[in-house]
Order: C-alpha cells, then sequence, then structure tokens
C-alpha cells in the first residue's frame, strides 16, 4: 500500500517539476519577447527623431549654404564657404543615420567588438553577485540605523 502511494507521489511531484519547468521557460521566452520588441521601439523612435532632425538641419544647412555661397561671391571673400564644411559633416552624418547604412555598419562592428573584444567588456570587479548586493544593503542599512 505505502508503495503505490509513494509511486503515485513521486509521479505527481515529477508532473509538477515539469509543469513548473515548461511555467519558467514560457515566462522567461515572454520576457525576452517584451524586452526586444522595446528595444525595437526605442530603435525606430531613434531613427525616427533622426529623420525629423534631418529636415529641420537639411532646411538650415540648405539656406546656410545658399546664403554663404551668395555672401562669397558678392563680398569676394572664400571664407565665406568654411563654415559649409562642417555643417555638410552634420548633415551628412544625420543623412546616413536616418536614411542610409550607419546602424547596420554600427551593428557589425558592436558584433565585431562582443567576438573579438571580450575583455573591454568587463564589468569592473566582475559580475554582480547577490552576495555582494547583500553586503552592500547590509552596509547601508546599518549605516542608516547608526544615524
Amino acid at each position: 500500500m505505502g508503495f503505490i502511494f509513494s509511486k503515485s507521489m513521486n509521479e505527481n511531484m515529477k508532473n509538477q517539476q515539469e509543469f513548473m519547468l515548461m511555467n519558467a521557460r514560457l515566462q522567461l521566452e515572454r520576457q525576452l519577447m517584451l524586452q526586444n520588441e522595446m528595444r525595437e521601439r526605442q530603435m525606430a523612435m531613434q531613427i525616427a527623431w533622426s529623420r525629423e532632425f534631418l529636415k529641420y538641419f537639411g532646411t538650415f544647412f540648405g539656406i546656410a549654404a545658399i546664403s554663404l555661397t551668395a555672401g562669397a561671391i558678392r563680398q569676394k571673400k572664400p571664407a565665406f564657404f568654411v563654415p559649409i564644411v562642417p555643417l555638410s559633416f552634420i548633415f551628412a552624418y544625420q543623412y546616413d543615420l536616418g536614411y542610409g547604412t550607419f546602424l547596420q555598419r554600427m551593428k557589425g562592428e558592436a558584433e565585431d567588438i562582443l567576438e573579438t573584444e571580450k575583455n573591454k567588456l568587463q564589468l569592473p570587479k566582475g559580475m554582480i553577485t547577490f552576495e555582494s548586493l547583500e553586503k552592500a544593503r547590509k552596509e547601508q542599512s546599518k549605516f542608516f540605523i547608526d544615524k
């Protein structure tokens, strides 16, 4: 009688462990999907911001380029062309960020860093552990108790 009861308990416990494992896996998958969705939305906002900024900066750059060119011709001073150079670099950067391949190149560089330069990604004093957090928490609470 005890053997049958024990066998049934073991089977129930095994089923419960499998259910808990499946539930934990499902929860982790949902968290990963949520984090990825949030990352994608943030990236979309960054790209949209760059495109919107490009519209305003492009208008400013166009007006400045025309005005500086007209001033250089009218005043016969080629120094008026000098501000166009840094402004054109900013314009090219914003265009590349909003419509070009900047993000793909950045992603490729990040993947290369992750593969070949992992030592540059190490946290100071290593990974945070439960023990280090507890130690810091206890020290902080002792600080507040002493006051």
